[in-house]
This record gives C-alpha cells, sequence and structure tokens, in this order.
C-alpha cells in the first residue's frame, strides 16, 4: 500500500488501516502530550517569577490572569476560523503558538511585558483546547468516549509529570534561569506540533460540522454547567497555588513537587474515573465532584479563618486536582445530548460561556484576596454548591430529546 500524503483528506473508516501511530487516536495522544510540556512548565514558573522578578501582589496577579482568560471568552472565534481553516491544522497552529510564546516568556519581564506575552500564550492555549475538544467528540465513539478521554487525562498528566520533574532534577543542580526552561520547554511544543502537521493525514469526521454560531435552547444545562466550571476552577486556578508560594512560602521545585503528586495520582486514577462515568452516568460522576468540591473550598477558607497549617493545604490541594478529573463528564454529557453537526461551533460557544467569569473574577477577587483571602474560597465552596444542584438535573441515560430531568421525554427535535 502506498504511502498517504499528509496533506490527504482522510475518513475516519479509512484511517483504521494506517499503522496506529498515524491514526486519529494516536494524534490525539500526542497532541495530550505536547501541549503541556509548554503550559504546564508555563504554571509551574508562573508564581515564582512574577514574585521574584516582577513583584507581584495579589492584584496584579489577579490582572494578569483575568488577561489569560480573555482569549477563552474570545474562543467563539474559531467558528470563523474553521470556516477557511481546517480544525486539525488550526488546533496544531494554536500549538504553535502556545509554544512560542512560553518560550519567550522571561524574556518580558515587566508587568506590561508579561501581559502581552500572557495574551499571545492563552490564545494558543484556549483555541488548541476548543478545537481538541471537538475533534475528541467528533472522532470517539460514544461507548467508549468516557474511559478514553479518561486516558487522554492521564496521557497529558504523564506530559506535565514530565515536565515537572525536569524542573525538579534540573532547577537547583544546573542553577537554571527562569529563560532557559520556558525557552526549552516552548521549543519542544513547537517541534512536535510541526512534526503532526507534516506526519498526519486530515482526518475527515463522518458529520460535517456546521460553520456558524449555534446556541440552542436544549443546551441549556451544558451551558450552565459550563458557566459554573469555570467561574469555580478560576478561584482554584488563580489563588491556590499562589497561596502556597505567599502563605506557605514555596520555592520552585517545592511548587513543582506538589504538582508532581497530583500528576502521579492524576495518572493512576483518571483512567479509573473514566471507566467510573462510562458505568454510572454522568450525573453521579457530576454529583460526587461537587459534592467533594463544595467541602475542599469550605477547608481552604478555614485556612484562612481558623489558621490551619500546611499540611492540610497540601492535602486540599491535592484532592482538588482528583475531582476536577471528572469534569470529562460534562464533555461526555454535550457528545450524548448533541446533535453530531453542532460539535465544533458548539465547542467554541462553550468555551466562550466558560470563560465569561473568568475575564472579570480573577481581577476583582485579586482586590477581595488583599482584604480577606479566606472569602474568595468560600466563594468558590457556593459556586460549587450551585453545580451540584445543576448536576441532579442530568437525566441518568441522557441523550437527544432527552437532555433534562425537568420535561417529558420527547423526539429529539428537528433543529
Amino acid at each position: 500500500m502506498s504511502r498517504p500524503s499528509p496533506f490527504r483528506t482522510m475518513s475516519l473508516a479509512d484511517a483504521k488501516a494506517l499503522p496506529i501511530w498515524r491514526q486519529p487516536i494516536a494524534l490525539l495522544v500526542i497532541m495530550s502530550l505536547a501541549m503541556p510540556i509548554a503550559f504546564a512548565t508555563w504554571s509551574a514558573l508562573l508564581n515564582n517569577f512574577v514574585v521574584e522578578v516582577a513583584q507581584f501582589d495579589g492584584s496584579d496577579i489577579g490582572w494578569l490572569h483575568t488577561v489569560r482568560e480573555i482569549p477563552g471568552f474570545l474562543a467563539i472565534g474559531v467558528i470563523a476560523l474553521i470556516m477557511v481553516i481546517r480544525e486539525q491544522v488550526l488546533g496544531l497552529l494554536s500549538l504553535v503558538l502556545l509554544g512560542i510564546a512560553t518560550a519567550i516568556t522571561a524574556n518580558f519581564p515587566s508587568f506590561g511585558g508579561i501581559l502581552m506575552v500572557t495574551l499571545l500564550s492563552s490564545i494558543g492555549f484556549h483555541y488548541y483546547e476548543t478545537v481538541n475538544q471537538s475533534l475528541q467528540l467528533q472522532w470517539l465513539d460514544k461507548k467508549r468516549a468516557p474511559q478514553v478521554l479518561g486516558w487522554l487525562v492521564a496521557v497529558a498528566s504523564g506530559g506535565t509529570l514530565l515536565a515537572y520533574g525536569l524542573i525538579i532534577l534540573t532547577w537547583r543542580a544546573y542553577d537554571l534561569s527562569f529563560s532557559t526552561v520556558y525557552w526549552v520547554a516552548g521549543g519542544f511544543t513547537v517541534l512536535v506540533a510541526l512534526a503532526c502537521l507534516i506526519i498526519f493525514p486530515q482526518f475527515e469526521a463522518p458529520n460535517p460540522q456546521r460553520k456558524q454560531f449555534i446556541l440552542r435552547r436544549r443546551y441549556w444545562l451544558y451551558y450552565a454547567l459550563q458557566f459554573m466550571s469555570g467561574a469555580r476552577r478560576q478561584i482554584f486556578t488563580v489563588f491556590a497555588g499562589f497561596m502556597m508560594v505567599e502563605r506557605f512560602g514555596f520555592d520552585v521545585h517545592q511548587i513543582t513537587a506538589l504538582f508532581m503528586v497530583t500528576l502521579v495520582l492524576n495518572m493512576g486514577l483518571a483512567p479509573l474515573l473514566g471507566k467510573f462515568v462510562s458505568l454510572f452516568g454522568e450525573r453521579a460522576a457530576l454529583v460526587f465532584e461537587y459534592t467533594g468540591l463544595t467541602g475542599v473550598f469550605l477547608l481552604y477558607a478555614g485556612i484562612y479563618f481558623f489558621d490551619w497549617g500546611v499540611t492540610l493545604a497540601l492535602v486540599l490541594y491535592v484532592v482538588d486536582h482528583l475531582f476536577f478529573s471528572l469534569a470529562l463528564a460534562i464533555k461526555t454529557y454535550f457528545q450524548k445530548i448533541a446533535d453530531p453537526g453542532d460539535i465544533a461551533p458548539t465547542a467554541a460557544v462553550a468555551f466562550t460561556i466558560n470563560h465569561i467569569a473568568a475575564v472579570f473574577l480573577p481581577a476583582s477577587l485579586g482586590y477581595l484576596w488583599l482584604v480577606y483571602p479566606g472569602a474568595v474560597f468560600a466563594l468558590a465552596a457556593g459556586m460549587a454548591m450551585v453545580s451540584l444542584l445543576l448536576a441532579t438535573l442530568i437525566p441518568r441515560h441522557p441523550e437527544m430529546g432527552n437532555e433534562t430531568i425537568l420535561k417529558p421525554r420527547l423526539p429529539a427535535p428537528a433543529e
């Protein structure tokens, strides 16, 4: 058989004849591995970089993350881009942008410079994530999706673990600079993305995607879950790691070691959590996640209100990450209720909805953090409780026409 051109369009059915390392799932695995090499390195060094080099305070870090989330809010622009660029190509080009921005981060150590580079990095990250989610739901069979998504989470954790492990082993041993580490990590992601553009054919899903803005009433619960997920996760992403540096004085290698512990557990448990979703359904998985997160955020608040120690903070950080792995159930819930042609445009809309709160929460809560840091985590606990109430509205067996428990099961509407 002649070797197919990497620029050839190929159906998913025909792709099964390719060597396993050139099939669609292999591409998803490679992208899941390459993205966190750049992003995880940026995240691991960020709090120390902005505190030690740029002298950021809580307000500054809040503004940084507000800027970082603006491209997520504008992820709806993916709909316009896929009119002229194939989703697969757009995802890989977004990875290239993420890698380049990561590489040059330390070359702009001022407040304005960090915000500019962060904006570029965020465009790459959020557009990649939007397209990657769309491709996953288009390319994976519904019955296997929870399990495969669990494995992809494990692969991403492995890529992050690799980045963190190298930082821990080399940061002090070789007296590395922020610039060196950022250049190596970002350059690696760029090279992998460019290689994928050359090696893999252009895979064509069986259901053509609508290239237009879509906002459907019957997806309202999915939109609400996405909104609350984005709002709640911002508090953890912005302030949990920052707390470790500001309150407990963690160094780069200590923060990275903490991240590694969570990743090792994620690598082992993510496939099991995917299996859990397959066996018990999205409603049970999300109810379990949001119940746990409510308790976690209340205990986070207690660290400030009752002056609890660093040991509890460490345990909560690890447990928090494990609960977030169950968020894959939101993806599979949507896959079950969606018109197959809606996946790409709805992924873009959902990312925008997910980031509505992210645009204003980090900056506004940064000011609250300066006065009452415990109140920030108490607010997150309230958000988790709202998410819990929404999760109870998911049917045991969601599908088109049976999106929530608030109405009797009806035939799927013609849209």
